[in-house]
Order: C-alpha cells, then structure tokens, then sequence
C-alpha cells in the first residue's frame, strides 16, 4: 500500500492509501478525490485524468508509453512531468507519490 498526495489545482491536499495493484487514478476515483474525472474508467482512452507528477517522482513512476503520449495530446496545458495516472500502477516503491491536477480535465 502507498500513501499518495493528490493536489487539487487551488491547493486542497487529499493525502490517502491506495492499494498496490491499482493505478493512481483508481485511487483518486475511489477516494471521491476532486479533478481526476476518469471518463474513460482507466483505457487510456480521453485523457481526463492528467495529472503533474512531483519532479522527485518521475523516474520512480515510469515512462509513458506510446499510447499514453498519444492521449496527452488531447489533454490540455502538458507538462514535462504530465501523465495519466491510470497509467501509473502503486508498489510500495511509490509510498509518498505526490500528483498534482491541472485546472481542467477538458
């Protein structure tokens, strides 16, 4: 299990334990955390629930994938550091993980 800070774009903390084997964005939706919409339900498939990762988290978190870049074309104001959190799964080596939201899904 993995405790992860989600950061709304006004500042709000939600700080909650996912557990291992779920992606981040299945611990956002299951926790009712506020700005990951997750439309698509974890397919990669819209782009709604782009997240900033922590700089300190990048490597731990992974690369994207060729079509997690593809979708982050659809999302607005990407980063360096923009993912889709239902592509990043918890281990225990993400306990601390902070994400940020962006101001808007759509």
């Amino acid at each position: 299990m993995a405790k992860i800070t989600y950061i709304e774009h006004d500042g709000t903390e939600h700080v909650v334990d996912v557990k291992n084997g779920l992606t981040v964005m299945e611990g956002a939706v299951k926790n009712n955390i506020p700005g990951i919409d997750a439309d698509c339900g974890g397919a990669c498939a819209c782009a709604t629930c782009h997240v900033y990762v922590d700089e300190a988290w990048r490597e731990k978190t992974g690369s994207t994938s060729a079509m997690e870049d593809s979708m982050l074309d659809f999302a607005e104001n990407v980063e360096p550091n923009s993912r889709l959190s239902c592509q990043i799964k918890v281990t225990d080596a993400l306990d601390g993980l902070i994400v940020r939201m962006p101001e808007s899904q759509h």
